[in-house]
């Protein structure tokens, strides 16, 4: 597929309000368009980074690439639990209009995705990593050739992927081919996702990457040499802040390979995590904020979060205004000129962040709404409404979550005018998803038959021939126990 010949007027705005090297050899159309890098960790928490002054674990590489960019410090994860998040990444959409309730639902195959978008623009689209979008439960397993819901029928041209978290000497499928590894996987990753950008680069064509790591969800193995700042902690936190170790050092390995490759300035580099943090682990994981993975308080849904991007945030800044995964779509969208109307299936719930990288705005213009099994929750700004939901009774709390992070102070009694205002932000929402979640979005108005059900890879036929030399590695040896003698 020929590179893609980007609007003139575009890009020259682009190029001039960011401060873009735009070409004077030619037009303004001869700019070379970004490489985009899309990394997410795997549970990692608001406060499991080194510049928020976690008391052990030290990130150097994920600190100075935060320091170098647009770090936001009220970003949130599309919903509390993996799955989710990544369906809001792909799309802009809240995840239950995509059919990903929760965890192991699959992406339906009606929705527009970022790498289908991409694509069409001339991209050459790379998923490496965790992928959890074709409704397969367990374990990480490699992605079958023949699963109708691997990442290349959304978009990815080559894929090294794996069904759910991985782990230290992962097996993978590249394109469907099963492949073992040896070492840390956020290290492996990163390495192949560089052969990628390199062989991408070679070519002529700019390079979307989306790096989604195993790192640091459980079950936590990190190498001896990883944990030695964290001999003091019980197994299970020295195993999960080493895994961060490395994940960090992978992500020093990917900026040290696109200089080595020559696109480092002209690379975004967007990280983020895709749900809060864990509990039981020691110190603390989400900053002291409250709750944890699978909570609509903000210790489930922020997440730590930055853009990396020398050629296009020239004026390192951190911003307290809230963004979401929802935004990545909308944002790139706009930054490579893709038409919204062709590429967007409508309702977008994410906004655009270009205007960001100048300088971030003091208020957020679109309210940000979540949904995750009997909650509900809008955040407009400073003002979090939550509503739960049980036996047919409701119940609101509100919160100043830029005075109050911790959620302790519930406004909903004494701020009656604020919590009307959302609660019916918050029904129009709920009304807008009901619709979307029984396909109305779709041209042909219905949700099309042939989505899985959640299902656990065990139950796969496809999968079978491999229990038995599958049943002695650590990470599928107690889902199997029961199954092969």
């Amino acid at each position: 597929m020929p590179a893609a010949r980007f609007p003139v007027v575009l890009l020259a705005l682009v190029g001039n309000y960011l401060g873009l090297p735009i070409r004077s050899s030619g037009s303004p159309n001869d700019a070379p368009p970004p490489h985009i890098v899309l990394v997410m960790a795997d549970d990692q928490g608001w406060g499991e980074v080194g510049y928020r002054g976690h008391p052990v674990l030290k990130t150097p590489h994920l600190d100075r690439m935060a320091a170098a960019g647009l770090r936001f410090d009220r970003f949130y994860a599309g919903g509390p639990v993996c799955s989710p998040t990544r369906a809001t990444v792909l799309t802009g959409r809240t995840h239950d209009r995509c059919g990903v309730r929760s965890h192991g639902y699959a992406l339906r195959r009606q929705e527009k995705t970022l790498a289908q978008a991409l694509r069409t623009a001339g991209y050459r689209t790379g998923h490496f990593g965790k992928w959890h979008l074709n409704g397969l439960r367990g374990p990480g397993v490699p992605v079958l050739a023949a699963d109708d819901h691997n990442p290349g029928a959304f978009g990815f041209e080559h894929w090294l992927s794996v069904t759910n978290f991985f782990d230290r000497d992962p097996i993978l499928s590249r394109n469907g081919r099963f492949e073992e590894f040896h070492g840390d996987s956020s290290e492996i990753v990163v390495d192949e996702a560089l052969k990628f950008i390199a062989e991408t680069v070679q070519r002529g064509r700019p390079s979307f990457t989306v790096i989604w790591f195993g790192t640091p969800h459980s079950p936590f193995r990190a190498a001896p040499e990883d944990m030695q700042a964290f001999a003091h902690l019980d197994a299970a936190s020295k195993n999960h802040y080493g895994e961060l170790v490395a994940m960090d050092r992978a992500m020093g390995t990917l900026e040290q390979g696109l200089r080595r490759i020559g696109v480092a300035d002209n690379t975004l580099v967007w990280f983020c995590s895709d749900n809060g943090g864990l509990p039981k682990i020691t110190p603390d994981t989400v900053g002291g904020l409250r709750g944890y993975k699978g909570s609509l308080y903000e210790g489930g849904l922020r997440v730590p979060a930055f853009i990396y991007w020398p050629a296009g945030i020239p004026r390192p800044h951190v911003t307290t205004t809230p963004a979401c995964t929802m935004d990545i779509f909308p944002t790139i969208a706009e930054l490579v000129g893709l038409s919204s109307d062709a590429c967007l299936l409508s309702p977008i719930d994410g906004q655009s962040l270009v205007g960001w990288f100048a300088s971030a705005p003091p208020r957020r213009e679109k309210p940000i709404p979540f949904h995750y099994g009997e909650g509900t929750s809008i955040l407009d700004n400073n003002y979090k409404l939550i509503e739960f939901s049980k036996n047919n009774k409701l119940r609101y709390e509100l919160y100043d979550v830029q005075r109050d992070p911790t959620e302790q102070d519930n406004l909903v009694e004494r701020m009656p005018h604020v919590a009307q205002r959302l609660q019916r932000a918050l029904r129009e929402f709920q009304q807008s998803l009901q619709q979307s979640i029984d396909g109305a979005d779709y041209p042909e108005g219905r949700v099309l038959p042939g989505e899985p059900a959640p299902r656990f890879w065990t139950e796969v036929d496809a999968y079978r021939p491999y229990f038995d030399q599958w049943r002695h590695r650590p990470e599928y040896a107690s889902r199997l126990a029961d199954i092969v003698p």
